[in-house]
C-alpha cells in the first residue's frame, strides 16, 4: 500500500448518531515474470466509549 487516507464524521440527526468513515487508498504492485496481487483491503473496528472514559479524555 502507497498511500491511505481516513476522514471520519460524527452527525446527529434527532435522537440517532451517525459516523461516517470515508477511506481512500492507492496500492501497486508489479513484477518482472509471474502473477502479482495489489490489496486494497481494509480492516476498520468501531468500539463504543464507556461514559468514564470520555470525561477522563476531556
Amino acid at each position: 500500500m502507497i498511500h491511505q487516507n481516513v476522514k471520519t464524521y460524527r452527525y446527529r440527526v434527532g435522537r440517532n448518531n451517525y459516523i461516517v468513515i470515508n477511506i481512500s487508498q492507492t496500492a501497486k504492485a508489479s513484477a518482472e515474470a509471474g502473477n502479482v496481487l495489489a490489496s486494497n483491503a481494509v480492516n476498520v473496528q468501531i468500539m463504543k466509549q464507556l461514559a468514564k472514559q470520555k470525561k477522563r479524555k476531556r
